[in-house]
């Protein structure tokens, strides 16, 4: 077997190192860089982002993060979703009219300066009440996401986790509501109802909306469980809620974020199809479902009075369906 050349200790491949037997260690270069890490990590300098420049793992989380940044379906959803949350706190910053403030002579009045979408049959403006048409929409789209969020969460995680009689009782509880029809169930059960707040309006939608998460919950649960570090805890002797809280919920949870995020979008628009079918929210509240059943009538004569709240709804409603596509791509680990 030929012996090796050594290297002179001008050449830049490596460098030469003393040995205490008097004889020499030959480095190479990627050897010897590990004797001193520049400041940026391994790689030198400042380049890289997130775990390569640390030195840390990424979580799916972070890289979820760095993908929707890059996404422009997210950024112009989000930017639309923004401008809705900001109008439907302060409608005041683009409007300053008042939504119940009528004038039977501008009864169907086109635009004129002033009022850039003309009046409804009311004589009310109609662009002040489409801004103010916001606030009951995202309140009830948010409130009731999260509603349904955690109730079939809640009721989905113990089932996977805990299985047996529990689980089986829970499948058939939600099998009965799969069978209720949405829109026959608000028909009948918001018909009995004389309040003109949102909340029979979100209960409702709760009620009707909490097993679809649920068994999504629960089979997210039910891989999670599965895996050797929560064998692992368990093993350690970890509790029941620990394993829960600790090691399954943050694992299991991204599955539950996608579909509330998507089912925001179809909460707004079931809002505003009841609310046109006369059992959801009523006068005096200000709902672009009320103002496009108001409408409805004159849209051979006035059309300005249905297109521009229609329009509204069907930007918002498109706006949290395509925030939640970009979410679901994002956090699915088969798309990487």
């Amino acid at each position: 077997m030929p012996e090796p050349q050594p290297r002179r200790p001008d050449d830049n491949g490596g460098a030469i190192a003393a040995t205490g037997a008097g004889g020499g260690m030959d480095l190479a270069t990627s050897e010897g860089g590990t004797l001193e890490q520049r400041p940026g990590g391994p790689g030198g300098g400042s380049g890289g982002t997130g775990g390569e420049a640390t030195g840390r793992p990424r979580s799916l989380w972070s890289d979820a993060w760095r993908d929707l940044r890059r996404n422009p379906v997210f950024v112009l959803s989000g930017l639309v979703i923004v401008f809705l949350v900001i109008i439907s706190i302060w409608p005041s910053l683009i409007t300053s009219g008042n939504p119940l403030s009528c004038d039977l002579a501008r009864a169907q009045d086109g635009s004129r300066p002033g009022h850039p979408f003309g009046f409804n049959g009311q004589g009310c403006d109609v662009y002040t009440r489409t801004v103010y048409g916001a606030r009951t929409s995202v309140v009830v789209g948010v409130l009731a996401s999260l509603g349904v969020a955690v109730v079939g969460s809640v009721l989905g995680g113990l089932a996977g986790f805990f299985g047996g009689s529990w689980d089986a009782i829970l499948s058939r509880i939600t099998d009965i509501f799969f069978g209720i029809p949405v829109v026959l169930g608000g028909l009948v059960l918001l018909s009995v109802v004389t309040s003109s707040t949102v909340w029979p309006v979100i209960g409702f939608m709760v009620l009707l909306g909490w097993p679809q998460i649920s068994r999504i919950a629960r089979g997210s649960v039910i891989t999670v469980k599965q895996n050797d570090f929560v064998q692992a805890a368990r093993a350690l002797g970890a509790s029941s809620p620990r394993l829960m809280l600790r090691h399954i919920l943050p694992n299991a949870v991204a599955p539950v974020i996608v579909v509330a995020t998507i089912a925001l979008g179809t909460f707004i628009a079931l809002e505003a199809t009841l609310s046109y079918l006369g059992v959801g929210l009523k006068p005096p509240t200000v709902s672009w479902g009320i103002d496009i059943s108001d409408a409805s009538p004159y849209i051979r004569n006035s059309p300005h009075m249905l297109l521009w709240p229609a329009g509204a709804l069907a930007i918002t409603v498109l706006a949290f369906i395509m925030l939640g596509d970009a979410v679901r791509d994002a956090l699915d680990p088969k798309l990487r």
